[in-house]
């Protein structure tokens, strides 16, 4: 006989379940309408996929002897991998790949869900093989038709499904279905919002647990907000540092947790640190370009910091986009004869040459740059989801699919995480700039072209600048390869070093040394060759910070007293706004 207690429970879940179902319906009608109202439409292939599939398909065709050597060789290990399985111990399954999505017990230990995983990674491994040795492709269209294979082949997987993934079924008996619930519930939320949650926003807070370096905001305009922290010390270096982050991602990826803060860790060497807090785009922004950003923005906080604080020259650090375009800022500023205002330039993780600019290069052929400029040009910015999107599309398993079944599959609680609370903080970006970035640098690779860029009437040529430069570049670095980044080191007139950091473009730049991890290479030669230079390079363990503040403070100047921030020099730009972070940081995404 049934208990009435369980006849209740199953009553409430039935209730939840049709009220769930409803308020998808809804909110999937909401969704669809805002779509058409938007007026995107991006047309049945927007991507231009189908093209490329078919010119996969006649590649593989061109050489219909490897394409039979291996189908053979696939139907060979599925066939021993069948018989490993069938006859335990009695014949040896084909070595595959450690995957760390199958690491839960459950895949191992239920032999029904070994042979999925098992079958799964091999069907894998012999289809990226196939496609990344197909002759008749130009790199490019190799390079995108392996990118989306890989997206298509991790979707597929059978950790990313309730019914094939015995980890959320075990979930799924042991909770009633609960589960199930609560990650309908988040998936239903994420829609609302148009993202995929990663961390417990509620748990952080820009200005009070992360950002929260003392300092005030001493200058602004439509473009930036300018921060100059409190100093530390009692006494500072002469020279100051001005940080140019990008303004794809917030400035506090380098304001972290107190403990994480390079800003903080900047500040207690001696300097006088300024920030650029970049304006999340807007149509006030809208008319924004690659010589806005420099005129507006570099030349301007250059300008504002030197008249501030009275002083000749600054440092300067430029991070990613920033530091692409920090050094185009250089070559403007020596084409103009005020090379001096900049003492040194370090750049973090940053491309001027794009020959190899890694995977983002898929999205720049004229079918992505069609779709960018459909979802754009109604606004005059591209919503930051969407960039968001791409980036993750970079480390899928990682940060899509991981989530997906956290959160979805397995209905967890988020757990807070500040470096993903940074990274699902989107910013927007101009839309005109953003074609420009593509289009002149990553598909025509202007840059590197003495006078191809042209800002205010001077001609862009990396050759004149002749500042003391440092690069540093990422091992790991899957969105600014270290090969890439390197190449910087070929194209500046002036004294230059470069240190190869452990890990990647996030974690290989915010490294403090007191966490002790990863390591650093450093060579006292720069071959021409990326693979010469790790080659020969002297590894060091720990973080590469030491080595950098070394080099910038033997060329600081004389220690002077601390500066107060908004007390700099008489008749100096510079007056207290507000408290740092202040307003800009603090404009979200949806």
């Amino acid at each position: 006989m049934v208990a009435a207690a369980d006849i209740e429970g199953l009553a409430e879940h039935v209730q939840r379940w049709t009220w769930l179902a409803g308020k998808m319906q809804q909110m999937m009608m909401e969704f669809l309408a805002k779509e058409a109202t938007d007026g995107v439409v991006l047309g049945p292939d927007p991507l231009g996929l189908v093209e490329t599939w078919s010119k996969m398909a006649t590649a593989a065709m061109t050489d219909p002897a490897r394409l039979a050597q291996l189908q053979s060789d696939y139907w060979r290990d599925a066939m021993t991998l069948w018989q490993a399985f069938a006859t335990p111990g009695e014949v040896q399954p084909p070595k595959l790949p450690a995957d760390k999505r199958f690491k839960g017990q459950a895949w191992s230990e239920m032999p029904a869900f070994d042979f999925l995983k098992s079958s799964y990674l091999l069907a894998s491994q012999y289809i990226l093989q196939l496609v990344g040795g197909l002759d008749g492709l130009e790199d490019k269209e190799r390079q995108k038709a392996i990118f989306y294979t890989r997206q298509f082949i991790d979707a597929l997987s059978p950790s990313n499904y309730v019914l094939t993934n015995p980890e959320v079924l075990k979930a799924t008996v042991e909770s009633k279905g609960e589960n199930l619930l609560k990650g309908t519930q988040h998936l239903l939320d994420d829609l609302q919002r148009g993202r995929m949650t990663m961390t417990d926003e509620k748990a952080f807070e820009v200005g009070r647990n992360v950002a929260v370096t003392p300092g005030k905001v001493v200058f602004e305009n439509r473009m930036f907000q300018l921060i100059q922290y409190s100093p530390s010390t009692a006494n500072v270096y002469e020279t100051p540092l001005l940080i140019f982050p990008p303004w794809i991602n917030k400035f506090y990826i380098l304001d972290l947790t107190p403990e994480k803060s390079f800003i903080r860790w900047a500040v207690a060497q001696g300097l006088t640190v300024f920030v650029v807090s970049w304006k999340n785009a807007d149509e006030s922004i809208a008319d924004a370009t690659t010589a806005t950003y420099i005129e507006e923005g570099f030349t301007t906080a250059i300008d504002a910091v030197l008249k501030g604080l009275g002083v000749k020259s600054t440092h300067t650090i430029g991070y990613c986009v920033a530091g692409t375009t920090l050094a185009m800022t250089l070559a403007f500023l020596a084409a103009r004869g005020e090379a001096e205002k900049v003492k040194t330039a370090t750049f973090f993780t940053a491309q001027v040459d794009f020959s190899e600019c890694g995977e983002l290069g898929v999205f720049v052929d004229e079918d992505h740059l069609k779709a960018v400029k459909e979802l754009s040009e109604s606004k005059g910015y591209l919503d930051g989801r969407y960039m968001a999107t791409t980036f993750n599309m970079l480390r899928a398993n990682d940060l899509i699919w991981n989530y997906v079944v956290n959160n979805y599959l397995l209905g967890k609680d988020y757990f807070p995480f500040d470096l993903l609370y940074w990274n699902s903080d989107a910013t927007n970006v101009p839309a005109k700039w953003h074609a420009e970035y593509l289009e002149g640098l990553y598909r025509d690779n202007r840059m590197i072209k003495p006078g191809a860029i042209v800002i205010d009437g001077t001609p862009i040529d990396l050759t004149k600048v002749d500042t003391p430069v440092y690069i540093q570049g990422g091992k790991e670095d899957h969105i600014a390869p270290a090969r890439s980044s390197y190449k910087l080191t070929q194209h500046f007139a002036g004294p230059v070093r470069f240190v190869l950091a452990g890990s990647g473009h996030i974690a290989g730049v915010v490294n403090p040394p007191d966490a002790k991890k990863y390591q650093h290479w450093t060579n006292d030669t720069l071959p021409e060759r990326f693979e010469d230079f790790a080659a020969t390079a002297t590894e060091h363990p720990g973080s590469w910070w030491p080595d950098w503040i070394k080099w910038l403070t033997a060329q600081s100047g004389k220690e002077v007293p601390a500066r107060t921030p908004g007390k700099g020099a008489k008749g100096g730009a510079l007056k207290v706004i507000e408290d740092a972070p202040g307003r800009y940081v603090r404009e979200r995404v949806g």
